[in-house]
């Protein structure tokens, strides 16, 4: 069975058209990127399937584990494995990330009928997981965001999904504002969450995390549309050549 299955979808935000029939698959295991130009839909791709109301389906089917995934409320989205690393992640003042995830976590736990947590096991499994990505133990008592720079944002984003461990991560340019070091990080993070039972979705503009990840497909997402698909070779044709190349294929 298939984590994520898109059929023929077709994506609304404020009566404006902007996905035209998209489709998808990716399988337990799996990791699959998918590029495009700025204004293609690729965001608004991610939005959907975490459940932000101002994106409209107006045709087409998606399932998750089997489950139509449309009928899901956000918050069922989440607590059945769905994550979404946002492109622009929020602040909540007066929230530290350590008690956030806390309660994603044991949310989890409660619906998958699993034990719950108490403080002292979750700051050790909190502390395992921050040091993978280099996150001293101050960050975890600091309000979710607020005076973060925008690769600190994305690192945390990070943070959030090996505590959680998700089912299907779809990450929206995770990759954006991280300078070296951290990108190899975020990409040891990635990696590390790949096994049999997930699948992850990366959409990125360069190819330089996904030199890193190697994903088994990656996906050009034009005109609403994925127009064509496959490996690390025709992302390295895309930061050659940019989309100008594809523009009759989207048409």
């Amino acid at each position: 069975m298939n984590i994520l299955e898109i059929r023929n979808l077709h994506v609304s935000v404020q009566r404006k058209p902007i996905l035209c029939g998209v489709e998808l698959a990716l399988q337990p295991g799996e990791i699959h990127a998918i590029m495009g130009p700025n204004g293609s839909g690729k965001s608004t791709l991610a939005n959907l399937l975490a459940g932000r109301e101002e994106c409209q389906v107006t045709a087409g089917e998606v399932f998750y584990q089997g489950l139509d995934l449309l009928s899901l409320a956000p918050e069922e989205r989440a607590r059945a494995g769905v994550f979404l690393g946002f492109q622009h992640p929020v602040e909540i003042p007066g929230v530290s990330t350590a008690r956030l995830l806390k309660e994603a976590f044991n949310a989890r736990q409660r619906y998958r009928r699993l034990p719950e947590m108490d403080a002292i096991a979750f700051r050790d499994h909190l502390g395992a997981q921050a040091g993978k990505l280099g996150l001293p133990a101050d960050w975890l008592l600091r309000p979710v965001n607020v005076g973060f720079s925008g690769g600190e944002k994305k690192r945390n984003e990070l943070l959030q999904m090996l505590v959680l461990e998700p089912h299907l991560a779809i990450l929206d340019e995770i990759d954006s504002g991280l300078d070296i070091d951290a990108l190899a990080l975020v990409a040891e993070g990635i990696n590390a969450l790949r096994d049999p039972g997930r699948a992850t979705l990366l959409i990125t503009h360069y190819p330089r995390l996904l030199d890193r990840v190697a994903p088994d497909r990656v996906h050009v997402l034009m005109g609403g549309r994925i127009i064509v698909s496959g490996d690390m070779a025709l992302a390295r044709e895309l930061e050659r050549q940019g989309y100008g190349w594809l523009e009759e294929v989207a048409t």
